[in-house]
């Protein structure tokens, strides 16, 4: 019989927990998402969704987490995701953001229409009119 070592066994573990490919959809840094979230009070159980933008998408694996920053009454409310936590239900994107940058903490000094950051398919506008 041939003998596990310790990190065979943990990354059989670790396996199990993984989230699926077709679980998660493809996001990147600067997308507004909503992340269905639940919350456990007492013996309820309920979905919370945290609607924001991606700020950093930080770690590998089971270790992966989502930044997500929104405003609430004219304050910046950010919090933190591990990706693959059983509590995380799902994970929806809305809007495709344009980022240049890996991690968008830039905009936690902005406010005002300077907070916005440009849709993805923006060159796509214009390409009907171009030609008349």
């Amino acid at each position: 019989m041939a003998k596990l070592n310790r990190t065979s066994v943990i990354e059989g573990i670790v396996a199990e927990q993984l989230k699926k490919d077709g679980e998660l959809p493809k996001f990147s840094v600067g997308d507004t998402i909503d992340v269905h979230y639940k919350i456990i009070e007492g013996d309820k159980e309920r979905i919370q969704v945290f609607q924001g933008v991606l700020l950093a998408d930080t770690g590998r694996g089971i270790h992966r987490m989502v930044t997500v920053r929104r405003i609430v009454a004219n304050e910046g409310v950010e919090r933190s995701f591990p990706v693959h936590s059983p509590r995380l239900a799902k994970i929806e994107v809305l809007r495709r953001g344009d980022a240049r940058r890996a991690k968008l903490f830039y905009l936690r000094d902005r406010f005002g229409k300077s907070r916005r950051l440009r849709d993805q398919r923006r060159g796509l506008k214009h390409v009907g009119t171009a030609s008349a």
